[in-house]
């Protein structure tokens, strides 16, 4: 079954069972894909699919911050509701040791080797941790890395002992 189809089943499941979170968190999406689909004039891949749900996660997960600096907790917590529903839509997050391999790869496969690159690195990353993490943080994992390799690269260059 297709993530359309699924998100189309479960929106059903939902109304049958009275779960208006779902029902209407679940046709947010719906509309958000149609909207896509209908600009672009095709059907989405579940792979894009995959990154219409991450931003409607990031969106509500910016909202959430700004509810909590607002102090409105009611309003952030139905955003985490919404955001934890979400989620049981996008592949498996992937950890900090894989989001590290994942980088390394990336680097040396890239040829990366300053701080210069990182829109190179994360060119090659953004389709493969596409919702499985988030883009702020892998791109802070990115450059941090590309430091230290700069870092070490410049260490012993033209210091004399």
């Amino acid at each position: 079954m297709s993530l359309s189809e699924r998100i189309r089943t479960d929106v059903t499941a939902a109304m049958r069972s009275g779960d208006v979170l779902r029902r209407d968190v679940l046709r947010m999406v719906q509309n958000a894909i149609y909207n896509a689909e209908k600009r672009d004039k095709r059907t989405y891949t579940d792979d894009e699919l995959v990154g219409i749900l991450a931003r409607e996660v990031k969106t509500r997960r910016e909202s959430v911050e700004a509810f909590r600096a607002g102090r409105r907790i009611d309003l952030a917590e139905k955003e985490e509701a919404e955001i934890a529903l979400l989620q049981e839509y996008l592949p498996q997050a992937l950890d900090e040791t894989a989001l590290t391999a994942l980088v390394d790869e990336a680097i040396a496969e890239t040829g990366a080797a300053s701080a210069r690159d990182l829109g190179r690195v994360m060119g090659w990353l953004s389709p493969r941790i596409r919702g499985r993490a988030d883009g702020k943080v892998v791109s802070g994992m990115v450059g941090a890395a590309l430091a230290r390799l700069d870092l070490a690269r410049h260490d012993g260059v033209g210091h004399e002992a």
